[in-house]
């Protein structure tokens, strides 16, 4: 059972990125970010011929790394600004592409994914139940579901919230079995100069 007020989308109205601010986060977010890439591909077992869609895909890192895995990628995001700087950092990339959407309306056909991905953006979505709908209407049969936070502390504030306690990865693995997710399962891990809370889950 999980904490009363163990939330996933805990920061669910925090402002959108947009101008030269939006920019900066854009560019921030270019670099140092590969370990969180390898993980969230070794924990949706990542193949060859595999179809990615990065839900929040921000400036790309994790998309760009699917693709060179072998993977067919499309990276979604709801901002204007982080899509500019993907394409721009993914001119070369083949079979990458980058639309305009959210978690709640994603852009992809029924059952067109095999792997379903968000790396630091589930406590951002703004309706976790529609977005694991979503999640589950793109993904073909056995499919796997892959989010990745950071780990946060209880009752941490400010940026250091930006992330998930223990009992929100739970709540968020309560809420894919209530979406018909088989077994969702909690991991921790160190990416990098940081710890991570995921949950993984599968599409009967």
């Amino acid at each position: 059972m999980t904490e009363t007020g163990a939330v996933p989308n805990h920061h669910a109205h925090h402002q959108s990125f947009s101008g030269p601010a939006g920019l900066i986060a854009a560019l921030s977010m270019a670099v140092g970010r590969e370990s969180d890439a390898r993980l969230a591909a070794r924990l949706g077992h990542l193949g060859p011929g595999d179809a990615v869609v990065d839900i929040g895909c921000g400036p790309g890192v994790a998309a760009r790394h699917a693709a060179h895995l072998g993977a067919s990628v499309t990276g979604v995001d709801p901002a204007p600004i982080m899509l500019r700087v993907a394409r721009l950092l993914s001119r070369r990339v083949p079979d990458l592409h980058y639309l305009q959407g959210t978690a709640e309306a994603l852009p992809l056909a029924d059952a067109s994914a095999t792997i379903a991905w968000s790396i630091a953006t589930v406590h951002h979505w703004i309706d976790v139940d529609i977005g694991l709908e979503e999640a589950r209407r793109v993904l073909e049969p056995s499919g796997r579901l892959v989010a990745i936070e950071r780990q946060a502390q209880p009752g941490a504030r400010g940026h250091a919230s930006h992330g998930w306690t223990d009992a929100q990865a739970e709540a968020f693995a309560d809420r894919c079995r209530e979406h018909g997710f088989l077994d969702p399962q909690v991991d921790h891990d160190t990416t990098g100069r940081r710890s991570t809370v995921s949950v993984t889950a599968t599409k009967p």
